[in-house]
């Protein structure tokens, strides 16, 4: 008769247990649909990109966690009486933004700093269409010529948008080099150690305007990992690399803004690597803009 009681207080332990360890949170970087505006690119499977975001149908960004999406700061430019962020395209939602926090130094003139984080008026629910992206931890470095992906709905090559999702695979190039490619072009210094370059020398093939705050990718074994985020493009023109942010600089930025379930940060370090060593840069007071 006494083994009742500790059978069913056994069992409501491990139910316990079992709810405690569960997480609403999915491993981010994955998908569930493979893949089969950017100048040369090519349309992108319906779900292949489930952390694309569409922020007011005039910058890109991804999401990172539930409730929050990470994007260009550019929009402090722009006289927005609201923003909205449209998830899972071909099986869309959407949500207004209640607030953002774009990094407090960034300036609008070299393109430094450029990285902003939308926290969404309620959190998203994850389907095979809507799921969080991985972010490079500090400290991550990508080897020259690493293969790398992009995405957005800028330029198709016509002059004009794309109707669909566009993807390309770019290559990673190395700071130096892309410092020198942008000083003899502007002759003035614009490519910053906070800043990760990508493109193709032979040109043509690049993300546009439109696809501004659109995430630069790389896959870590069977992970997706978001290493830097679309700042300035000459779209496609020869020998001109586009310059990102490089999100494992700001990797402690980050992690104190985002108010919630935390986005889920990879580190990456390729032995050898040719690309500038990171720099951590210094913490600064943030402030949230409400909507």
């Amino acid at each position: 008769m006494a083994l009742q009681p500790f059978v069913c207080c056994f069992f409501v332990v491990i139910i316990f247990f079992c709810k405690g360890c569960h997480s609403e949170q999915p491993a981010c970087g994955s998908r569930a649909v493979k893949s089969s505006s950017i100048t040369g690119g090519q349309d992108a499977t319906p779900g292949s990109w489930p952390w694309y975001a569409e922020v007011n149908s005039l910058f890109g960004g991804s999401l990172i966690t539930d409730q929050w999406v990470l994007t260009t700061a550019s929009i402090t430019l722009f006289d927005f009486s609201s923003i909205e962020v449209y998830l899972g395209r071909h099986n869309e939602v959407n949500r207004t933004v209640v607030n953002f926090t774009c990094h407090p130094e960034f300036n609008s003139s070299t393109r430094e700093n450029d990285i902003c984080l939308l926290k969404l008026s309620a959190p998203v629910n994850f389907t095979d269409y809507i799921q969080p992206i991985c972010l490079a931890s500090e400290n991550s470095t990508f080897d020259n010529e690493t293969s790398s992906w992009v995405i957005g709905f800028g330029d198709d090559g016509n002059d004009s948008l794309a109707n669909t999702l566009q993807e390309v695979r770019i290559k990673i190039v190395e700071n130096f080099k892309c410092k020198f490619i942008y000083e003899d072009y502007f002759r003035i210094a614009v490519v910053t150690e906070s800043e990760i370059c990508a493109g193709f020398e032979a040109g043509g093939i690049d993300p546009c305007q439109f696809d501004i705050g659109g995430p630069l990718m790389t896959k870590k074994e069977s992970v997706w990992v978001q290493n830097g985020l679309l700042g300035y493009t000459l779209c496609g023109i020869l020998g001109r690399p586009s310059v990102f942010t490089r999100v494992s600089q700001y990797h402690k930025w980050i992690s104190d803004t985002v108010t919630g379930t935390p986005p889920g940060f990879v580190p990456v370090t390729n032995p050898g690597s040719s690309t500038s060593p990171t720099t951590k840069l210094t913490t600064l007071p943030t402030t949230s803009h409400k909507m």
